[in-house]
């Protein structure tokens, strides 16, 4: 029995310590996670938004709003529905893989971050034509989420150049992302009158969330894995320099979007991991961590968190759900008084009520509300 103990010891060593994993970790020096603290307190102030059921859909990634005042939005299946005024859901399209970002453009095509098929439009009669699925001779695997601007470039995320959503898929691949720290996103703009797609940015730590600054001067992006928003110049001399927006999130950000008043809705999709945070420089390590059974493995809980932050990355509003009973929230789109808000895997979107959103009027809810 003591040679077999011995034995199974040595093998479970040798496995944890040699078994090829498909990351090749980099080593970098995570951020003091701070915590639920100063401007990111904790509360409860999305504990109580209303669930609107999807009758069986999951994961309402991203939402868009029409001209006519429907909420499009993305699903796992492949599915892009709307929910009309009176508050009826409706089928629209598929597309054939899994739907992320969604932005309409001036006449009123909906361009897509799909995350097996590219960057994508969906014309009003629901025409699907693939924009962009490969720049600079590299294929778009993991297109994440998108924003138009007011001359029609479109600007999109590629989260991950390496860990492919169709091979993985969405989810695992992020995973997997996070964990090598390896800087395989990018930032890429798309001019629809010359058909040209040029990489603004690359070596990013899984590009996420994607939203032009209120003056179009910038595009604003999340880079997930180091929990930070930044900002990339796109006119001018300056046109490519990034600097932070924000940094040292108490979470993984994960869709951002332009609100009322100069603000941008930023959607954290899970609390950080403290041992990814403690393993950060010790890549060997990581590497450990990514043999062990998947329900091991770090991965995202279920906290519900949106932030609003405004031009000079300062945090306005801090709506909270820590008991997750709308948990791993990607993002948030404001409609009049109101504030819809999407999950990764929920089976409803959610909209709150009662927070105040009045105009010029500086709000953080631990505060104020």
């Amino acid at each position: 029995m003591k040679k077999i103990m011995v034995s199974a010891v040595v093998v479970l060593t040798g496995y944890l310590a040699f078994w090829p994993v498909e990351i090749e970790p980099v080593a970098w020096q995570a951020p003091n996670d701070q915590g639920y603290t100063g401007a990111f307190a904790q509360n409860q102030q999305l504990s109580q938004v209303n669930r609107i059921e999807l009758n069986g859909d999951i994961g309402p990634e991203d939402l868009a709003l029409d001209a006519k005042g429907n909420l499009y939005f993305s699903l796992l299946s492949g599915d892009i529905k709307f929910l009309d005024k009176k508050g009826s859901i409706h089928a629209w399209v598929n597309t054939g893989g899994r739907p992320l970002g969604i932005e309409f453009d001036k006449q009123g095509n909906l361009l897509v971050a799909d995350a097996i098929k590219g960057l994508l439009s969906v014309s009003v009669d629901g025409t699907i034509t693939t924009l962009v699925d490969t720049v600079d001779g590299v294929a778009v695997n993991y297109a994440d989420d998108v924003d138009v601007a007011s001359n029609g470039n479109v600007y999109f995320s590629d989260a991950s150049t390496k860990f492919h959503a169709k091979t993985y898929g969405t989810y695992g691949a992020s995973l997997l992302d996070i964990n090598e720290h390896g800087g395989h996103g990018r930032i890429i703009e798309y001019n629809p009158t010359t058909k040209v797609s040029t990489v603004l940015a690359n070596d990013i730590n899984f590009a996420n969330g994607v939203a032009l600054s209120h003056d179009e001067q910038h595009v604003l992006f999340n880079e997930t894995g180091s929990y930070r928003v930044l900002r990339l110049a796109l006119n001018g001399e300056l046109r490519g320099t990034l600097d932070v927006l924000i940094d040292n999130l108490p979470g993984f950000p994960d869709n951002l979007a332009k609100g009322n008043h100069g603000l941008y809705w930023l959607g954290l999709v899970s609390p950080r991991s403290k041992p990814l945070d403690m393993l950060s420089n010790t890549p060997a390590l990581r590497k450990v961590v990514q043999r062990l059974p998947a329900f091991m493995r770090p991965k995202a809980q279920n906290f519900g968190h949106i932030v609003a932050i405004n031009d000079a990355g300062e945090v306005v509003f801090n709506l909270q759900d820590p008991l997750g009973m709308y948990g791993q929230t990607t993002g948030a789109l404001e409609v009049g008084d109101k504030l819809y808000i999407s999950s990764l895997h929920e089976t409803a979107l959610a909209v709150t009520q009662n927070i105040n959103l009045a105009q010029g009027k500086t709000l953080n809810v631990n505060h104020d509300l």
